[in-house]
């Protein structure tokens, strides 16, 4: 969506916080009514702003008595058109969302055990999604224009809209860019097809019976050749246009054209679930492995950083308000590591002693993130020698453990991979005597492009991880699992390290590290992470000392460095 230069004084309306959001794949212009109302303009609705502010239609109550009209169907669905404003006016379709409800035992569901109610941003995604699919099949699917969700103000409770209570918490859940409210309606906002549909053209004579069973048949297998199907497809959600010559008109293939309306019952198939996760899964791999190639032009809203040896992608997260640094210089790899698609996904707990989680993404992406330490007093004795060094250095940034791990990737020490930082969007704090300022202080003169300050006192931090199992660029060209990633204490725990082997393990990491002027002012066996091969052993150098990957950068310091 472009950026608009919007005068919202003269539309009774203003910008929120954030304006441009993108909830499920697509971007809205959100726009905030004086009257408490909202409304998310795509960009078809973008253009007809004016026309689609709801004083437009819906909220004034004489104009739409004399301008719409109710149409046929279990839902609640109207034709209206809009005043002219600037010259300009369309003919719409308002449909009231029904996510949370019951289907009605009059509609007829080819799915019914599967099927729920499209909540109107899902509803919105997929309907772009298949106008998009045109690329993936030579014969284009047609459907009304989605231009705008609609929100009014009043509140109403949800029972009273039929909605189930445990339905709307699932699409809550599944809905983290943005929060769908119990209390009100949503509306969805077509532009007007012009046409009538199937059944009204068998009615008038236009196609007879079986040409109308034809053509549904045929709406059904253009669906599910894209990977969609619609629960309750039938007759009166094929629009056609009729011609002056009593004939309808038909595409270069002879047969009827048409286009498709009402989604609320759309989804994808399985095999489409299927495969789009596959392709999001190689297109990261892929990138991944190219990450650090030059780009010429950021989308908007994105901007390259350099922050301590390491280039970012560096951009605000529309979904929570915090912030997001994906390592790298591809714009591209940014929504993969949004918050939405990897905080609320299954996960497993990784350590008894602090936050850290592995989980795979809705993308198919396997990571391990865990919550920064920063700014917080290291549980250590000052009166014991080497905890008083650990209490003296403090707990490294996020943007610090980045930098170790490439600046010893560089030096021929192999680490697990960065690959984003986030910060939260909720405020947060930390009681005084529990505050180590160190950080904040020394990170004082780095600032994001927008002035803000990339380590804050009042925000958490996360720091996103790729989970082993094979080399990035070995991955790029074959994805398969290679290795198994298991730390070396619990290698020696399940007996695959003997008690010597696992002590030289640890000596010979010491001395590399120093050899690379570094040290972990902690290091334990769970900050190494070995490889399991296919055989189900550990795989080895040329010396017979397991391969070995620093995973853990909280407490690494610079041997030269004071402290």
């Amino acid at each position: 969506m472009p950026d608009a230069i919007i005068d919202t004084e003269n539309i009774g309306a203003y910008f929120p916080a954030r304006p441009r959001i993108n909830v499920l794949g697509v971007t809205y212009l959100h726009l905030c009514m004086n009257d408490g109302s909202d409304l998310y303009l795509t960009e078809f609705g973008l253009p007809l702003m004016k026309c689609l502010m709801p004083e437009s239609h819906w909220a004034d109550e004489s104009w739409l008595k004399s301008h719409s009209v109710r149409l046929p169907g279990t839902s609640a669905l109207h034709r209206v058109t809009t005043k002219e404003v600037d010259g300009r006016f369309r003919d719409i379709v308002i449909k009231w969302n029904r996510m949370g409800q019951d289907i009605p035992g009059e509609t007829q569901v080819t799915n019914g055990a599967d099927a729920e109610f499209n909540s109107p941003f899902m509803e919105f995604s997929l309907v772009f999604e298949l106008r998009n699919a045109r690329s993936e099949v030579p014969r284009q699917i047609y459907t009304h224009k989605p231009l705008a969700i609609y929100v009014p103000r009043k509140y109403v409770e949800g029972e009273q809209l039929g909605r189930r209570r445990y339905k709307i918490e699932a699409i809550q859940r599944s809905h983290e860019e943005i929060s769908i409210d119990w209390n009100r309606n949503y509306a969805v906002i077509y532009e007007w097809l012009k046409g009538i549909d199937a059944v009204e053209a068998y009615q008038k004579g236009f196609m007879d019976n079986e040409a109308l069973i034809r053509l549904t048949q045929r709406s059904n297998e253009d669906l599910d050749a894209r990977g969609f199907t619609v629960s309750d497809n039938k007759p009166q959600h094929i629009i056609v246009r009729p011609c002056p010559d009593q004939q309808l008109v038909r595409d270069r293939n002879g047969e009827f054209l048409y286009a498709l309306v009402d989604f609320e019952l759309l989804k994808r198939t399985p095999g489409r679930e299927k495969q789009i996760r596959a392709e999001k899964r190689r297109d990261y791999l892929v990138r991944q492995a190219h990450r650090f190639d030059p780009v010429k032009k950021f989308p908007s809203g994105l901007t390259s950083m350099h922050i301590m040896g390491v280039d970012y992608v560096f951009g605000e997260v529309e979904s929570t308000g915090g912030a997001l640094w994906v390592v790298g210089r591809d714009p591209f790899l940014f929504d993969y590591f949004l918050p939405e698609k990897w905080r609320q996904t299954p996960r497993t707990r990784l350590s008894a002693s602090y936050q850290i989680y592995d989980t795979v993404t809705k993308d198919n992406v396997h990571l391990v993130w865990r919550v920064s330490r920063v700014g917080y007093i290291p549980d250590a004795d000052p009166f014991v020698q080497n905890e008083s060094r650990i209490l003296n250095h403090g707990f490294n940034s996020p943007f610090e453990e980045f930098s170790f791990a490439f600046m010893l990737s560089q030096k021929g020490i192999e680490t697990t991979y960065p690959r984003a930082i986030y910060m939260t969007g909720h405020r947060s704090s930390v009681s005084l005597p529990l505050v180590d300022h160190s950080r904040f202080n020394s990170h004082a003169d780095i600032k994001t492009p927008d002035g803000h300050l990339i380590l804050s006192r009042n925000h958490e931090y996360v720091t996103i991880w790729g989970y082993w199992n094979a080399p990035d660029d070995a991955l790029a060209v074959k994805d398969e699992v290679i290795y198994k990633g298991l730390d070396a204490l619990a290698c020696y725990r399940e007996g695959r390290l003997s008690k010597r082997e696992y002590l030289r393990m640890m000596r010979h990491t010491k001395e590399r590290l120093a050899a690379a002027n570094v040290e972990d002012l902690s290091l334990r066996g769970n900050h190494l992470l070995l490889s399991i091969d296919r055989n189900q052993q550990l795989a080895v150098d040329k010396t017979g000392l397991p391969l070995i990957r620093i995973c853990n950068f909280e407490l690494f310091k610079h041997i030269d460095e004071p402290g």
